[in-house]
């Protein structure tokens, strides 16, 4: 009889498998298929704000519900897929309301109610993104996070119940004046440990570090690759003379170590090809994530992770144009050390 995994000890469990599901849900905003991956995450997520942390929980139990009770497909419900949109919901309208964006505030009724049904939106969407991008296997990754955060943010601005806080725009051309800033090892310390934290809204660099832990329990290569993307974005940032401020928040790295770990060993099997593949895409994401950022301003939307997405997508629809990458389908896909062993010698 085969051994089961450690990790998949509670998937099927008809007690704690609902817990097992949350778990990996968190999980998977890093594409962690691993509750102990996710229980870690959360950690950190709590050990910066128990607000974010309950809310986090919070909205991926409503998303994940959402899908058990439309009987979605239940291997991707277990996987914790129709979670980690609705875990990034919670702590992104709880972080965009507050005064206080590094705790966040405690939320009212009436945005409790708006998480909810935007939890539930994100997990209705998500099937269109696999409807539309299965065929080229390309995952949908976190865009119905962004697409309906995008909408519901912009509602907010038409309601009085739910204030919106001054976090709630996009860096400006102004936010970049002035002469070229005096960096120091805080500016790249703060800046790649912030930047795995803010995948998650997290202004806390101790968290950054546990989410790489959450990451390195599942895999080793997923978690360079995440520190990797976030050292990039920083180099490029202090390179070409962002505002400190801003590469010390982490605001250049969460989109490039997103990408970073997509590319490298997630979607494509990790070998050299991939890996300067990865690398590429972590230089452009960071670029991209600060030409969003103005590209937004007017409407006065935040850029998310939307860098990562279209720059992961490109990528993505690209790699049938390159014979030495080789694709793992998105249904295929666990981890990158995984995927090289199964896929590794494919041609």
């Amino acid at each position: 009889m085969p051994t089961v995994p450690f990790q998949d000890r509670w998937r099927d469990h008809p007690v704690f498998g609902f817990v097992d599901w949350i778990l990996r849900g968190i999980g998977q905003v890093v594409f962690q298929n691993n509750p102990r991956s996710g229980a870690i995450i959360l950690a950190g997520i709590f050990y910066n704000s128990w607000i974010y942390g309950t809310i986090c929980l919070f909205a991926t139990i409503v998303s994940t519900l959402t899908a058990i009770l439309f009987k979605a497909d239940k291997g991707m419900i277990k996987d914790g897929l129709f979670g980690f949109n609705g875990a990034l919901i919670g702590i992104a309208f709880v972080a965009y309301t507050s005064p206080n964006f590094t705790t966040g505030n405690v939320p009212n009724a009436y945005l409790i109610f708006y998480i909810m049904l935007c939890a539930v939106f994100t997990t209705i969407i998500l099937p269109a993104f696999g409807a539309l991008l299965g065929p080229h296997r390309v995952p949908g990754l976190t865009m119905p996070f962004v697409l309906a955060t995008w909408f519901f943010l912009g509602a907010l601005l038409q309601f009085t119940t739910i204030d919106v806080s001054n976090a709630l725009k996009p860096t400006s051309p102004a936010d970049f004046s002035g002469p070229r800033p005096d960096y120091t090892w805080i500016t790249w310390f703060h800046g790649i440990t912030m930047g795995i934290a803010e995948i998650f809204f997290q202004d806390n660099w101790v968290t950054g570090i546990v989410i790489l832990t959450g990451i390195a329990v599942n895999t080793r290569i997923g978690a360079l690759m995440a520190l990797m993307g976030s050292t990039l974005a920083v180099g490029v940032a202090v390179l070409y003379g962002a505002h400190d401020e801003a590469i010390r928040d982490g605001l250049f790295g969460y989109n490039a170590a997103l990408t970073a770990m997509a590319l490298g060993g997630m979607f494509l099997v990790f070998n050299l090809p991939a890996f300067l593949y990865a690398f590429i895409g972590a230089l452009v994401t960071a670029r991209v994530w600060a030409s969003l950022g103005i590209f937004l301003e007017p409407a006065g939307m935040p850029v998310l992770t939307s860098a990562f997405v279209f720059v992961t997508w490109l990528m993505l629809l690209a790699k049938d144009g390159f014979s030495s990458l080789i694709p793992v389908a998105p249904a295929d896909a666990t981890t990158p050390e995984d995927n090289l062993r199964r896929f590794g010698k494919s041609s």
